[in-house]
């Protein structure tokens, strides 16, 4: 009896804690989730109500997309935005990816160092460079061009550190087997590199197009005409009016935010294999 008295208060304290920890969850993921809906409530609704804590569905939706259509050129914004973002993932992906597979690979005296350096560059804030780029580009004659735009974007320290370390758990003996059938360098790096490392490049992707597409600071001081501006830079616009509608502005995040969450969803599971450091 007494067995069976113990085994059930075990079984009973096992309950609660996962109870506990099922309700600590849910608690997290409510709070997690409000946001995003309160987001998407919003875009139905006047500016009037948003401002007064209305918190159910209303009939505004398309008189807010309209609002947003005159409001600004919306497609020109999402064009140079797609433009910007699909050129600056794309070369920033293979350039910090040949970085970080030669520093693994190639042989040197002086990577480690080139490698330290590069980290160190991580600790200066992108705040200090603004200026020193704003004088090199206009220098250069590349302000208010999409160039200028995705230049300082191409190779980043975080991206050739994560390659570098992803990097480490790729087989080398695969690299030394290639290289005796004949296959040079480059071909070992697009033929066997590249697709045994796609969930390595899946996660750069998201990481990358995520950074890219939210850009701001960046292309707020470089850009200086309209027909150049990306989309965040037409969602603060409409932010600093001053009488600002809340309504369209909620319908401009909405659309801001949609390529972003298809990417990941599109992208998950390769994420988080490459996030557990998994080689396939």
């Amino acid at each position: 009896m007494t067995d069976r008295k113990q085994t059930y208060r075990g079984k009973g304290r096992r309950r609660a804690v996962c109870g506990i920890q099922y309700l600590f969850l849910i608690i997290m993921a409510v709070i997690s989730v409000f946001p995003f809906l309160w987001m998407i409530i919003s875009a139905t609704n006047s500016s009037m109500d948003i401002i007064l804590g209305k918190m159910s569905f209303g009939g505004e939706l398309m008189n807010n997309i309209r609002n947003l259509l005159s409001a600004g050129d919306l497609l020109t914004c999402l064009k140079n935005s797609a433009i910007l973002s699909v050129f600056i993932t794309t070369l920033s992906i293979l350039i910090c990816s040949l970085a970080g597979y030669g520093f693994i690979v190639f042989k040197s005296r002086a990577k480690e160092f080139w490698f330290s350096f590069i980290l160190l560059s991580m600790m200066i804030p992108t705040s200090s460079l603004i200026i020193p780029l704003f004088k090199m580009f206009s220098s250069m004659g590349l302000l208010n061009t999409k160039v200028g735009v995705m230049l300082p974007s191409l190779s980043t320290a975080f991206l050739i550190f994560f390659f570098r370390q992803n990097t480490k758990s790729f087989p080398l003996e695969t690299i030394q087997a290639a290289r005796i059938d004949g296959l040079g360098e480059l071909g070992i790096f697009f033929k066997i590199f590249m697709p045994m490392m796609k969930s390595t490049y899946s996660a750069a992707i998201i990481i990358t197009f995520m950074s890219s597409w939210n850009n701001y600071m960046w292309p707020l001081i470089s850009l200086q005409t309209t027909d150049q501006r990306t989309l965040p830079l037409l969602i603060s616009s409409l932010g600093t009016a001053y009488t600002p509608d809340y309504g369209m502005i909620m319908v401009g995040i909405i659309i801001t935010t949609i390529p972003s969450a298809l990417i990941f969803f599109l992208m998950q599971k390769s994420f988080v294999n490459s996030m557990m450091g998994s080689v396939k």
